[in-house]
C-alpha cells in the first residue's frame, strides 16, 4: 500500500533495533540508490488492477543472521509521493475521500517482533500507522541475499508482501465491490551496512 513515515518498506518492506540486540549489524535503505521500494496492488472493479508505488520514504533495518529473532525494521514513507502513473486518480486517492494526506502525509511501519521460518524466510510483526489509524500487521519476509558489492560495501536484501484491509485504517470503500476492500503492500528493500 506510504515523505517520511508503508511496507518494506518496502516490502517491508521500518527503529528496528531492541534494546537487547547489541551485535546486530545496523543497515541504512538504499534510497539514493534506487534500491528499495514500497508499492501496492489493488484490484479496480473485478476487471483489472491499480498498481501504485510511494517514492519518498526512508528507514533502516538490523540484521543478524545468528540471532535472527533479533531482527527489526523502520520505515518512514511521505504519503504524498503517491504515484499510480495517473495524476487526477493520484490527486483522488490523495483526497480526504481516501487518504486525506493533507492531514495525515505520513505513513509509518516498526516491527515489534520477527518469528524466523525456513532458511532465509520469517514473518516480522509490526506496527503499521495510515491515516492516523495504527494496525498490528504480520508481514512474510524473504532474504534475497547478502554479502559484499563490488565497491566495497556490505549490503543484505529483503523482500516482504501483506494484505491490508483499508476499512481498519479508515478509507471507506463501502461504495466500492468488495474485491476492492482489500490491497497487496509490497516492499522491498536492499540495505547497506552501517
Amino acid at each position: 500500500m506510504l515523505k517520511k513515515t508503508a511496507l518494506l518498506t518496502a516490502l517491508g518492506a521500518a527503529a528496528l533495533v531492541p534494546l537487547s540486540q547489541a551485535q546486530a549489524d545496523n543497515y541504512e535503505i538504499d534510497i539514493e540508490g534506487q534500491h528499495a521500494f514500497v508499492q501496492f496492488k489493488i484490484n479496480h472493479l473485478g476487471y483489472s488492477y491499480i498498481l501504485g508505488s510511494f517514492r519518498d520514504f526512508s528507514g533502516e533495518f538490523s540484521y543478524d543472521p545468528d540471532d535472527l529473532e533479533a531482527s527489526s525494521v523502520s520505515l518512514e514513507v511521505d504519503v504524498t509521493s503517491l504515484d499510480t502513473n495517473h495524476a487526477e486518480r493520484d490527486r483522488h486517492i490523495l483526497s480526504d475521500d481516501f487518504l486525506d494526506a493533507d492531514q495525515y502525509p505520513e505513513a509509518s511501519f516498526v516491527t515489534t517482533g520477527f518469528e524466523p521460518g525456513d532458511e532465509g524466510e520469517g514473518v516480522l510483526t509490526g506496527e503499521l500507522t495510515l491515516k492516523g489509524e495504527t494496525r498490528e500487521i504480520e508481514m512474510p519476509v524473504t532474504l534475497m541475499g547478502e554479502g559484499e558489492d563490488p565497491w566495497g560495501a556490505y549490503r543484505a536484501g529483503f523482500e516482504g508482501s501483506t494484505m491490508l484491509t483499508l476499512e481498519d485504517y479508515g478509507i471507506d470503500m463501502s461504495d466500492f465491490p468488495e474485491s476492492m476492500q482489500e490491497l497487496e503492500l509490497y516492499v522491498t528493500f536492499e540495505g547497506i551496512r552501517q
